[in-house]
């Protein structure tokens, strides 16, 4: 009995202490995942405030233009021809400021979200589906101010009616714009989804629990 008794205290130390390496591994290799997510998060944001930076370097090179432009005209000496180019100007700024509002509307969407999951993360919810598609979604915005950039620079380039392989390049750009900021909005609404889900999924989990424990 006592050899029996003897041989199950040693199995059992066997498997503790298998059970407290497998558990110390697992938590290593969890702290090396979220380790790597921080880094790669804290990677992708250096990367685009550098494009950030970017392109806003070349809107103020735009504006620059659209400035001189606006004072070429005015040393026009053909009223009607100065109208004109004052009149495309002033089209030409108003369909970028209509780009620049959806822009900053979805920049204000995605403030919002980031916000939750902040606060939700505090309380335990699992947000890294919604973080994922955070970056996704900021992604897709810096690619449509990058291309809001080149329209600006297409159009500050002359106050003279576009040539038509100019319009041609604009169309797209605009194209591309829209389908950016669209896929954007579509990222930030499966991250709201998301968090929803996330939530139900931690509140259910805690009714089990309560449950369990009854």
């Amino acid at each position: 009995m006592k050899k029996y008794l003897g041989f199950s205290v040693g199995l059992f130390v066997v498997l503790a202490m298998t059970f407290i390496a497998n558990t110390q591994t697992a938590k290593a290799e969890i702290s090396a995942s979220v380790e790597a997510r921080i880094k790669a998060k804290a990677d992708f944001k250096i990367t685009r405030q550098a494009l950030e930076a970017e392109i806003k370097t070349k809107r103020e090179e735009s504006k620059k233009k659209i400035e001189d432009l606006r004072a070429q005209i005015k040393t026009e000496r053909d009223v009607m021809k100065a109208k004109m180019k004052e009149e495309r100007i002033v089209g030409r700024e108003r369909a970028l400021h209509r780009f620049d509002g959806a822009v900053e509307r979805m920049s204000n969407l995605t403030n919002k979200v980031e916000a939750n999951i902040t606060k939700l993360s505090g309380k335990g919810v699992d947000v890294t589906i919604a973080e994922n598609l955070v970056a996704t979604a900021e992604l897709k915005l810096t690619g449509a101010k990058d291309k809001i950039a080149e329209a600006n620079a297409l159009l500050s380039a002359s106050s003279d009616e576009l040539t038509a392989e100019n319009k041609t390049a604009l169309r797209t750009l605009a194209k591309d714009i829209q389908a950016l900021i669209k896929e954007t909005h579509q990222a930030l609404r499966e991250a709201i989804k998301s968090l929803k889900d996330a939530v139900k999924i931690k509140m259910e989990a805690e009714m089990k629990v309560e449950a369990e424990t009854l």
